[in-house]
């Protein structure tokens, strides 16, 4: 059986093509086991859509090889994504202490695919190997479960610590929990704006969420109570807001992001996703039709100073992943992959973020 030592030693010789340093000196060797069935090596690049990974992951191999001899048996070598913390976030109460990073999925207006969004970039950062959990609070109209295929999921409460806790839905990785969960899928939800606040409330601070890199928040559209409900209950790390390249979506989007920023919340907007950029037919898939306009979000991104984080296609799959209950972000295919190219950009730009700006705190605002 080699040692750590060896292996280390070995993994020296690997070069960054990109930085011109040995993976070691680099710190992107996090975790190192050696065993009888073989030997498995943790990476953990700067950038998560580190675009090296592969070549890297072959040179590990080759190395490992040369070094400790053909018959040593390289069991796995896994990537995990590398988060920068944010730099003391609020302790000010126990509300969600083990979650580091709180994101909001807003647009400025309905219809634009916010949901299918939310749920596939909550799919793709738990694909990267994060922890990660999904909070509809879409309270009126709430699609996340159709979504995950959980119209008749119906949520446990546990008992911890004396409190009871509601226990989420756990698929394909992610911890999820809706209002959908607690109504009958045909039946209205007709609440006024303090009864749709407080049922929000108790499913942020009595889900049992437990530890997270990244709590997903699915918004519903427009600016609303439960907009500002999140952000007095919740220190939000920050706003990704989604629109379509048309003109009315635009529009509304700007005022979205106008919410964010507004000196009294202060959230960061982290960015832009372009949602149906082009139209791409089944049967010809190298075909673009932009047909709700071109490079709309782009122009918005310069104009206010925000970055786009992604552009999504639209094609037929994603509305079939949806009514499914199988997200796109699971296949390997155009959409699934630009989902995960979204989720890469989403951690980078969260990395920046608490790495740059101060800690996030609750909003704390004046009625009068």
């Amino acid at each position: 059986m080699f040692t750590k030592e060896q292996i280390l030693k070995a993994l020296s010789k690997v070069i960054h093509p990109e930085k011109g340093m040995d993976l070691v000196a680099l710190g992107m060797i996090s975790e190192v086991e050696t065993g009888e069935d073989g030997i498995s090596i943790t990476l953990e690049p700067e950038r998560s859509n580190d675009p090296f990974i592969s070549s890297i992951k072959s040179s590990v191999t080759r190395s490992l090889k040369e070094a400790l001899g053909t018959d040593a048996i390289i069991k796995e070598i896994k990537v995990k994504p590398r988060m920068i913390a944010p730099a003391g976030r609020e302790k000010t109460d126990d509300i969600l202490p083990g979650v580091k990073n709180i994101i909001a999925v807003s647009s400025g207006k309905g219809g634009v695919g916010k949901t299918t969004i939310a749920v596939n970039l909550a799919v793709a950062l738990a694909k990267k190997g994060l922890t990660v959990g999904l909070l509809d609070a879409d309270v009126f109209g709430p699609s996340v479960p159709r979504m995950f295929n959980a119209q008749d999921y119906q949520p446990e409460v546990v008992q911890k610590k004396d409190n009871d806790l509601i226990k989420p839905l756990i698929k394909f990785g992610v911890k999820v929990l809706s209002p959908g969960f607690f109504v009958s899928p045909g039946e209205a939800v007709v609440w006024r704006g303090p009864m749709a606040s407080g049922f929000l409330k108790q499913l942020i601070t009595q889900g049992d969420w437990g530890e997270l890199d990244y709590l997903i928040v699915d918004l519903p559209p427009g600016t609303s109570d439960i907009h500002l409900t999140l952000v007095q209950e919740v220190p939000v790390t920050g706003a990704i807001i989604v629109s379509t390249p048309q003109e009315v979506a635009l529009a509304d989007a700007v005022k979205g992001i106008s919410m964010f920023r507004n000196e009294r919340i202060n959230v960061p907007v982290l960015g832009l996703v372009e949602n149906m950029s082009w139209f791409t037919p089944a049967e010809l898939p190298d075909n673009r039709y932009y047909i709700f306009g071109k490079g709309g979000c782009r122009s918005l991104s310069q104009k206010m100073n925000v970055p786009l984080l992604g552009q999504i296609p639209l094609v037929q799959s994603i509305c079939e992943g949806s009514d499914t209950g199988h997200p796109a972000a699971l296949d390997d295919s155009v959409t699934g992959n630009a989902f995960m190219a979204l989720a890469g950009e989403v951690m980078e730009t969260v990395n920046t973020r608490n790495r740059d700006l101060k800690p996030t705190t609750k909003v704390e605002i004046n009625k009068h």
